[in-house]
């Protein structure tokens, strides 16, 4: 990009010549802004441009001596930041790009950017009424049409953005401790039982996490088998609680998932929910990425029973495309959030306030300083309304069903699982020079082939896909397809790019062996 124009308009100016510093200046941060907004714009055009890689990638130690990231001692003028602004796009990996499928947030919408502009400018802290009067009322009626997308009743529940759905898993944690025992928040865990919570082999790290983090332990977070499609098995999970029982723990919670992160498996929620009622656990839904199946009608009934949880994750910034970062926790207790987590901090949360002070939110929460996630979400979501979200997540599921198609049909590859019944697409690329091999000689050298592909396919930078293993299996590939512009020539291409680094792969086969 030529930045002549916008280094020549603004000169040399600093900071300090624009707003707010220089209130005579607005034609000069008008420019600024402008010039800094069509870096943007470009960006965006670049990353949508599918004749540009993905990402130009380089080892750590290589970017290090390409960048300069060292803070100055005197301060650098507008062109220079412009210019460091230039050179930190340049190494930035797209996202947004259609063959981006490495993660699941993935994809840019711009509505939703364009949300996360105004609440950057707005920078508003969520935590009293008083100063996010407008996002307050919002966050209600946002978190309010989510639960009634749960099944609640208008007169249940109770819900808080949080930082990430590892924070909302441990949300739910700390308010499911609190419920059981009230105590704990001033007593401490020294006079408790011995709790312990349960969760899916294959849920998400977070869960252990939380139990870490509340006291309970992760060696007391016990995992629940999973059957061949990676769902937890409600009956294994009963026998587990009763063999803890036995063995002196008090079993408390129990997670089940929505949307598995490998998988992308949905346990059976009334199964587990049945189980939960039996034996007086609480239950909590980690629906992080499943929970946008909710805003269709064709697929919601994979978390039929959801409604029966006590707490429950939803990521809109996975499934629903939002701009990182967009996570909420619900609690269906009213008011439960308020009492595990309050603080009463007087300099805040007075109650002798002009307004409803039920408005002030900040003492639901653990963190003090809470940003504004709900704007982005709230415009993006009125940009779409309830039809547009049905139409993108349908799209969404179409498009792996191509692809697992395409997969199965295409040889060389082999599924990991032959049923996805989500947007994680789990498969094998299997060398031909290696497919006559007897299957444990095949399945040990597809632990090293799977890498060097990806590590190949980085080099080019004309795509991503991650990959990984699992204890039964070795490293394989897996596919999420959450990208709104991806299309099925994007899926057509990745399948190319996977075979055509697989042929460059047979002169290095004794390398791999």
């Amino acid at each position: 990009m030529n930045f002549e124009a916008e280094e020549k308009k603004i000169g040399n100016l600093y900071a300090t010549d624009l707003l707010p510093q220089n209130l005579e200046n607005l034609d000069e941060t008008r420019l600024f802004l402008q010039g800094f907004a069509q870096f943007l714009i470009q960006y965006i055009q670049d990353e949508n441009n599918r004749d540009n890689k993905v990402l130009d990638f380089h080892q750590p130690s290589e970017l290090l001596r390409k960048l300069d990231l060292k803070i100055p001692e005197n301060p650098m003028n507008l062109s220079q930041l412009l210019q460091s602004c230039n050179e930190v796009l340049k190494y930035c990996v797209k996202t947004g790009h259609p063959r981006f499928f490495n993660q699941i947030p993935c994809g840019l919408d711009l509505i939703s950017m364009a949300g996360e502009w105004l609440t950057a400018t707005v920078n508003t802290n969520m935590f009293t009424y008083e100063v996010a009067s407008v996002f307050i009322l919002m966050e209600q009626e946002i978190l309010r049409t989510m639960m009634n997308l749960i099944g609640w009743t208008p007169h249940e529940g109770d819900g808080i953005f949080t930082p990430g759905g590892s924070i909302a898993n441990l949300y739910a944690m700390n308010s499911a401790r609190y419920y059981g025992f009230p105590q704990i928040k001033s007593s401490g865990m020294s006079f408790m039982p011995k709790l312990c919570a349960f969760t899916s082999e294959d849920s998400h790290y977070s869960i252990k996490s939380a139990a870490a983090v509340c006291g309970i332990g992760t060696d007391n977070c016990f995992p629940i088998k999973t059957d061949e499609y990676g769902r937890m098995i409600p009956s294994a999970l009963e026998q587990e609680i009763i063999r803890c029982k036995k063995e002196g723990f008090h079993p408390f919670f129990v997670c089940a998932t929505a949307g598995t992160t490998v998988y992308g498996a949905f346990d059976p929620l009334n199964g587990i929910a049945d189980v939960c009622e039996k034996y007086g656990l609480w239950l909590h839904v980690d629906a992080a990425w499943g929970g946008g199946l909710l805003l269709s009608p064709e697929y919601r009934h994979k978390l039929s029973g959801i409604e029966r949880a006590n707490s429950i994750t939803w990521d809109p910034h996975k499934l629903m495309g939002v701009t990182l970062q967009c996570s909420a926790c619900f609690i269906r207790h009213k008011d439960l959030l308020l009492k595990t987590n309050q603080m009463s901090a007087d300099y805040l949360f007075q109650q002798d306030k002009c307004y409803d002070v039920r408005y002030d939110t900040g003492d639901k929460a653990m963190q003090c300083g809470r940003r504004n996630d709900v704007f982005k979400l709230w415009l993006m979501w009125r940009s779409k309304g309830m039809e547009g979200f049905r139409h993108q997540i349908n799209r969404c599921i179409d498009l792996a069903k191509y692809f697992t198609n395409k997969i199965k049909n295409t040889k060389g590859f082999e599924m990991v699982d032959p049923h996805p019944e989500f947007l994680n697409i789990c498969f094998w690329y299997v060398p031909e020079s290696i497919r006559c091999l007897r299957p444990e000689e095949k399945y040990s050298l597809l632990s090293k082939v799977t890498p060097k592909i990806k590590a190949k396919m980085m080099e080019r930078g004309t795509t991503m896909v991650s990959y990984q293993q699992d204890k039964h299996r070795p490293n394989f590939f897996r596919m999420i397809i959450s990208n709104q512009a991806t299309t099925r020539d994007d899926l057509d291409f990745l399948i190319e790019e996977i075979i055509n680094i697989g042929k460059d792969l047979i002169m290095e086969h004794l390398e791999i062996a």
